[in-house]
């Protein structure tokens, strides 16, 4: 496991780490993510919706996950105002979410969230997939 903190001149904060693509690392990004949060001095209410948003996103990626891949999160923040960015390689050539409940529940609770998909890699042997994600306290306009 590796992770990287930063801080830019703009105050935006950065934390990162990359697991093995493996169900058991789940604990490992929630807890990561519930870290990162609380250090940001999001509330617990907030804390808990943004967790719940990323663990909809982490578990397809990860049941769906190329055999001995990473999954990779960063989590950027500054002022109320959360970028999260998730990482895999999948097997499957359905796109992320494609309508389903726990997407429609990632799309409630986030302000904006896009997910994208390269074509098969067979150097990876899969789908290079990356979700992106944005929580914000009030109006983004705002921030």
């Amino acid at each position: 496991m590796s992770e990287r903190v930063s801080e830019s001149v703009t105050g935006t904060t950065t934390v990162a780490v990359t697991v093995p693509a493996s169900p058991e690392q789940l604990t490992m990004l929630r807890a990561l993510a519930e870290t990162v949060l609380l250090i940001a001095d999001f509330g617990l209410d907030e804390v808990t919706d943004i967790r719940l948003a990323l663990d909809e996103i982490a578990t397809v990626l990860l049941q769906d996950a190329a055999p001995g891949s990473t999954i990779d999160c960063a989590f950027s923040y500054r002022e109320g105002v959360l970028n999260a960015n998730i990482r895999a390689v999948v097997t499957s050539e359905t796109e992320v979410g494609s309508g389903s409940f726990g997407w429609h529940i990632v799309q409630t609770l986030t302000d904006s969230v896009t997910a994208t998909k390269a074509p098969f890699d067979a150097a990876v042997s899969g789908y290079p997939t990356v979700v992106d994600f944005v929580w914000a306290r009030g109006d983004l306009d705002e921030q």
